[in-house]
């Protein structure tokens, strides 16, 4: 079983929505920050939204603050990314990765295991 299984990107049109879900097993989910982060072809990977643990406190890319909502169902072991108003910008695999405890939240090398990625195609 893979520890982290994204699902829900598609190809959409801009100004429409879509609703990704990483569902995590293995460890304690309720004691683990778990990030979505995106890769477009030829760039590295950036950092979209995370959620902490602690104190479910949210944060955000600037490019994506006010149309993505980041959440969390501990019952369900899964973080879930509604992206709203999307953007040919936003197009790009988006991956969901578990923080490792030590070094920034916002860099992708703090984080592992990672999901496969779920494509998100956004058309203008």
């Amino acid at each position: 079983q893979e520890p982290l299984v994204e699902s829900g990107g598609g190809s959409v049109q801009a100004g429409d929505s879509l609703r990704l879900s990483c569902v995590v097993s293995g460890g304690r989910f309720s004691e683990e920050t778990v990030t979505w982060f995106r890769q477009a072809p030829g760039t590295e990977l950036k950092f979209v939204a995370t959620i902490y643990w602690e104190d479910s406190s949210a944060y955000y890319a600037e490019s994506v603050k006010g149309r993505f909502t980041i959440s969390r169902d501990n019952a369900k072991k899964t973080l879930v990314l509604q992206m709203n108003d999307l953007r040919a910008e936003d197009s790009a695999v988006y991956y969901c990765a578990k923080y490792q405890g030590v070094g920034s939240r916002y860099h992708h090398g703090s984080y592992g295991p990672w999901g496969q990625g779920t494509q998100v195609t956004v058309s203008s």
